[in-house]
């Protein structure tokens, strides 16, 4: 992996980092969940902290999600089913990702990415939501791709009363 990864220059990096961003987001807006999870690694983790602690983790912080890769699925499952009463029909979403910035770090003998990037949420469901907040990716690459080690999402409003119930992926 990391022959793979010297191999290419920072901007090309960048540039198939961000590709497989817009991907992801391309994904989760036309709700194809189930190849959204197949992103994933086997022992990946999902994470949203609560808007009253945006940087606290499990171990310190009530999080409003906190999936391994497991609870992932069930939750993809659960919000492809008709039991997910929140969410059908489904939102219509548009995803917009920004200011990617990329950074190689090494952990565990291997090579990884750690991705930030800004993004904002627009959701349509009897009302315009807007989420904002900022992406924590841990990427690995896999081919000429890359899997999800682990994907953070920090909202950056101060709470979610005005929006209701939290029922899509960030």
């Amino acid at each position: 992996m990391t022959t793979q990864l010297s191999l290419r220059s920072a901007a090309e990096l960048r540039l198939s980092v961000e590709d497989f961003l817009y991907h992801e987001a391309a994904l989760l807006d036309a709700w194809q969940l189930d190849a959204w999870v197949e992103l994933f690694i086997a022992d990946a983790r999902y994470e949203v902290p609560s808007t009253d602690r945006p940087h606290g983790g499990p171990a310190d912080a009530l999080m409003l999600i906190s999936d391994t890769r497991s609870m992932i699925s069930a939750r993809v499952k659960r919000l492809n089913s008709r039991k997910a009463h929140r969410e059908f029909p489904w939102s219509r979403t548009r995803r917009l990702i920004t200011n990617v910035r990329v950074r190689c770090v090494s952990e565990a003998g291997g090579e990884e990415l750690e991705v930030k990037a800004n993004f904002a949420i627009y959701r349509s469901r009897r009302q315009l939501n807007v989420y904002v907040g900022e992406y924590t990716y841990r990427l690995v690459v896999s081919g000429d791709t890359f899997k999800i080690r682990f994907r953070r999402a920090e909202l950056d409003q101060e709470t979610l009363n005005d929006h209701g119930t939290l029922s899509i992926v960030l």
